[in-house]
């Protein structure tokens, strides 16, 4: 069966519950409703530009550049926190767009940092332990009256917690429930309200039943058998129903309120998910991979209230208080959104970052406002998302290391040690690592004649817990579709002695 793109009907329902932002797949038997954008000689959208421009005062060649260069810091980036594990402070680009910085807690790692081309920043605490204060935090946030949410600030490499005016008593009194530290945090006010962006006006429709009434959401990116979109759009089981009322599949998967804002629809065998974004102005814009855009990069977004708008990343893994309860780990932009843009589309020139979850303030006198990373769910629910090719494809298993002598030479960070038959080593040099959601990789080649073992581990609130391993003759190779969190390796001898060397990278 051909299939199409749809053309969106001009009439709307008006929804009586949540609803969200974005573009539905095709439908067959349909017409072709909107045009392809092509891309500038950059690879970027020229709409993506347009907007662009007119958010961030950036020429065509400007914005090129700057999104070219917060593609190689996601990279420079990913590569650093690997090499320097538990040194490691976190990484930002700088107001200029163009000057990488990177935190470590160790002198000696200055010179990886200097040689990858970013600039080193000496701080006290490393992000592990920074992340680790926040998630205190989470622990006690029932407790979080006149508190809006909290983050951490790699740029001043505390954690920021942020009170209600007149409430900076009640974020410093949180902190000391939570245990954190004086002069580990600062407490910021703000009047902003963060909520859920329900309320849809616009195009690209899907309809879910609630509450004996149907509510509209919209759909975030595409994904193998589906689309992801915000987990305030249905419970698990709800059945959605595309624009023209006709069945379309059913929430396989949805987190709200609690670790994310994220769910999943699995559509039925008349709906044909593509690697596209609607920028409401009749436009299709190319998606192309999904790498992960660092703090200071450039982000864009969509909506059918709003349509497209410009803006930069400000913080990651923050945890917001909405009305419905705390969620956790949704990144903090400067870009404005309104009711209807919720669930919407965010894209670091042509790679897919997440779906709007919620904000404050509007498109008149700006606002901020938060999404949920896409990684996160490309992870947690072992899903692909569907590509118009020419980007990092977080969803699925990487290919594994090539297995050689030389197989680990590839890989961002290398340690080396010696074993005895029944002992273990963690790395990185004892401790652990953060990663970003997404496929992790390593290899493992021993010393003639001895067998090793590798396992990979994720931090947990009862520890460390196994999430990955390789065992048996010969080379080890492991490769992880995980979510963000605290990772370490575990390498086990199993039988002989001798010298390994561990090579791994991180998303």
């Amino acid at each position: 069966m051909q299939r199409r793109r749809i053309a969106v009907a001009a009439a709307v329902v008006v929804a009586a519950g949540a609803a969200v932002a974005f573009t539905l797949p095709s439908m067959a038997g349909t017409t072709p409703s909107r045009t392809a954008a092509k891309p500038s000689p950059g690879g970027v959208a020229p709409q993506i530009l347009a907007a662009m421009k007119r958010d961030l005062g950036l020429d065509g060649d400007q914005a090129t550049a700057r999104l070219q260069r917060s593609k190689w810091a996601s990279g420079v980036s990913a590569k650093l926190s690997a090499q320097t594990g538990a040194h490691f402070g976190g990484a930002w680009l700088a107001a200029d767009g163009n000057t990488l910085k990177v935190a470590v807690t160790d002198a000696d790692a200055q010179d990886a940092v200097r040689a990858a081309g970013a600039e080193p920043v000496l701080v006290k605490r490393s992000e592990q332990a920074l992340v680790k204060a926040k998630e205190s935090l989470d622990s006690v946030r029932s407790e979080a009256e006149g508190v809006t949410g909290w983050y951490v600030d790699v740029k001043t490499n505390k954690l920021v917690v942020v009170a209600k005016p007149g409430e900076q008593a009640a974020a410093k009194e949180l902190a000391r429930a939570a245990g954190v530290k004086a002069g580990s945090y600062s407490v910021v006010v703000s009047a902003a309200t963060p909520k859920p962006l329900f309320d849809v006006r616009g195009a690209d429709p899907y309809f879910i039943a609630v509450d004996g009434g149907t509510a509209r959401c919209s759909i975030g990116f595409s994904v193998e058998e589906g689309f992801v979109t915000a987990g305030h759009c249905g419970a698990v089981g709800t059945t959605t129903t595309g624009f023209n009322q006709e069945a379309q599949g059913t929430v396989r998967a949805s987190t709200f309120p609690g670790n994310a804002d994220m769910g999943f629809v699995e559509v039925n065998g008349d709906w044909d998910p593509r690697p596209v974004v609607n920028d409401f102005e009749g436009n299709e814009l190319p998606v192309a991979g999904n790498a992960e855009a660092p703090v200071g990069a450039a982000v864009c977004r969509s909506g059918s209230t709003t349509g497209t708008f410009c803006g930069t990343i400000l913080a990651k893994n923050q945890t917001v208080v909405y009305p419905e309860g705390a969620v956790t780990g949704l990144t903090r932009t400067d870009v404005c959104a309104e009711g209807g843009d919720s669930g919407g589309p965010w894209l670091s020139g042509d790679q897919a970052q997440g779906m709007t979850s919620g904000g404050s303030g509007d498109c008149t006198v700006g606002g901020e406002t938060f999404f949920q990373p896409l990684n996160e769910i490309l992870a947690a629910e072992d899903l692909t998302l569907v590509t118009s090719g020419g980007g990092n494809n977080g969803g699925g298993e990487a290919e594994p290391p090539a297995e050689s002598a030389t197989a680990c030479d590839g890989q961002a960070a290398q340690r080396t040690g010696n074993l005895r038959a029944r002992t273990a080593q963690a790395q990185p040099d004892g401790a652990a690592f953060r990663s970003n959601a997404g496929v992790q990789t390593a290899c493992l080649t021993a010393a003639d004649g001895a067998d090793f073992d590798l396992f990979l581990q994720r931090l947990t609130n009862r520890g460390f817990r196994t999430v990955a391993g390789d065992t048996g003759a010969g080379d080890k190779s492991i490769s992880f579709n995980g979510r963000a969190g605290t990772y370490r390796y575990v390498v086990v001898a199993n039988s002989g002695s001798g010298a390994y060397t561990l090579g791994f990278s991180t998303p």
